[in-house]
């Protein structure tokens, strides 16, 4: 059989091409819509409104297309469909996909919504092929999906009653890839990241709204610090991309010049700015696979040094400002992305200037082909990376995870350290620990004032069997005295675990042996005194 009876373009082209009817050519969003369907018919969830999102996404593909090939039909087009596999694509798909079976392992939920992922995809498909079409005759196909839907679900999911605000993100990358562009180094090119930018739209709404409680943000940020060595998975799973594409530099100044402001924030007022990290593990992920696409970085060396500091240091300044008005802070790596997107010429015409000039990095490895200047550059990054690891800068025991420390900055009178002293005990609290919530109602009595706030949680320590928030609960009705003890050893698996996934099947002499690395006082070779003895 002959490449023109298969339809298949000349074998000169840069990239395989098939050329389609309008009939052949609507089977391809078809199978997408028709495949969506039937994910949403099976709904493993057993919700109906999340049923409901996904087959009216179906719906809108089916009729799009029917629309768009009868009027393909009347005019005669031959449709063409492009193939090709971008190893920028596949690469990042690979690194993202790799984090979330890993994420998912420590939070199930990831896992359970595989289903849901796959939906993105399916409509990611369709909607990219129908939006091609209908501005042209050739639509490309490959793995430009699979970077998209993974990144905007690393950092952001809907909750089932209002999934449909998902489909309508991946279809807003799409489009503002597709609509939005300019000339960047002599070629047409897409303006923002296809993923931050529906993110970044997405955040603002649900801020000026107050409708982040519509996601599952808070949980997607704490979370990810579930699995162990999760920074040092990151760093490792981005590697590929940073060796092909050359962005190590970007994520280099990014997670310096953040670290670099935590240490100074730590050495003024001795706490600890992102209060159990340097870098959040979120904010981490943001920087090795959110903010580095090189189609929407600058072009030039320093530039990307430039929009990377650029990138950590909006994330301090965004988490501050998200803090003080009282906002989910988790929006702090998302909402400055596109700003960045649309400063990279003015970027580069500054890395390119007389006075920077000098600065550029680039200078130094211009003997050096491009491949062996990215060795070099991630050369560095692991210096940099293992010199951070090994002082506690990233890695599972920063010393803000652990309720020792934050104990010590409230007795200290140091900035925010009660307040958040405060939230954490309430955390264990709502967990069940009758011990933090004794702990929190002596604060509210004694700190703040509040008796009433001060007997409830008093009251739910004595309910969760911690004795001595019994009689604190008798004496605070009377005079006012309540008494504080150390955790017993039915509290310690919900007070040690930091900022990690739950504490289980753990043995006493471990707990105790984990408290003491803690620096939770009288627990290091003295476990018979604290609280419970164990069996």
């Amino acid at each position: 059989m002959t490449l023109s009876r298969l339809g298949v373009g000349p074998a000169n082209r840069e990239h395989p091409t098939i050329r389609l009817s309008s009939l052949r050519a609507a089977a391809f969003p078809l199978v997408c819509a028709a495949s969506l369907a039937v994910v949403g018919i099976l709904d493993i969830h057993q919700h109906q409104p999340l049923r409901w999102s996904i087959v009216v996404a179906a719906g809108v593909l089916a009729l799009w297309s029917a629309v768009l090939f009868a009027s393909a039909r009347r005019s005669g087009r031959i449709l063409i469909v492009e193939i090709v596999a971008r190893r920028q694509h596949y690469l990042q798909a690979c690194a993202q996909g790799s984090v979330l079976l890993y994420w998912g392992w420590y939070w199930r939920e990831v896992y359970h919504s595989i289903d849901l992922i796959v939906a993105q995809l399916l409509f990611a498909y369709g909607f990219d092929m129908l939006l091609a079409w209908s501005r042209r005759d050739t639509c490309t196909l490959g793995f430009g999906p699979f970077p998209v839907v993974f990144s905007i679900n690393l950092f952001l999911w809907f909750k089932p009653d209002w999934f449909y605000f998902q489909f309508l993100m991946v279809a807003t990358g799409f489009a503002a890839k597709d609509l939005i562009r300019w000339e960047k180094d002599g070629r047409h090119a897409h303006i923002f990241n296809p993923s931050s930018f529906p993110l970044a739209i997405f955040s603002i709404a649900l801020i000026l709204t107050g409708t982040s409680d519509l996601t599952w943000g808070q949980n997607i940020a704490s979370t990810q610090f579930y699995p162990p060595h999760m920074y040092a998975m990151l760093f490792l799973v981005a590697l590929p991309g940073q060796f092909f594409f050359g962005v190590t530099s970007m994520t280099l100044s990014a997670v310096a010049a953040t670290y670099v402001f935590g240490l100074l924030y730590f050495a003024v007022t001795g706490v600890y700015f992102f209060y159990d990290s340097y870098i959040p593990i979120a904010v981490f992920l943001g920087m090795h696979l959110l903010f580095t696409d090189p189609s929407t970085a600058p072009g030039t060396e320093l530039g990307r040094v430039i929009f990377g500091a650029l990138y950590g240091l909006s994330t301090v300044a965004l988490y501050a400002l998200l803090g003080r008005a009282g906002l989910p802070t988790f929006y702090d790596k998302l909402l400055q992305v596109p700003a960045l997107n649309l400063s990279i010429k003015l970027i580069d015409r500054a890395a390119r200037s007389t006075f920077l000039r000098a600065l550029d990095p680039a200078a130094f490895g211009r003997l050096l082909a491009p491949r062996r200047r990215h060795l070099a550059y991630i050369a560095i990054w692991t210096i940099v990376f293992a010199g951070m690891s090994a002082v506690g800068g990233v890695g599972d025991d920063h010393p803000g995870q652990w309720l020792p420390f934050w104990r010590e900055a409230c007795e200290a009178n140091r900035q925010r350290a009660c307040s958040y002293l405060g939230s954490v005990e309430a955390g264990f609290c709502a967990r069940g620990s009758g011990w933090a919530c004794n702990e929190l109602g002596i604060m509210q009595a004694q700190r703040e004032a509040d008796y009433a706030g001060s007997a409830k949680s008093i009251r739910r320590g004595c309910a969760l069997g911690f004795s001595l928030a019994c009689v604190n609960g008798d004496a605070i009705d009377v005079d006012g005295a309540v008494k504080s003890a150390p955790p017993t050893l039915e509290d310690l698996p919900i007070v040690l675990r930091g900022s990690k996934g739950p504490i289980v099947n753990q043995s006493p002499s471990a707990l105790y042996a984990l408290a003491c690395r803690q620096g939770w006082p009288n627990t290091c070779g003295q476990s018979k005194d604290y609280g419970v003895t164990p069996p």
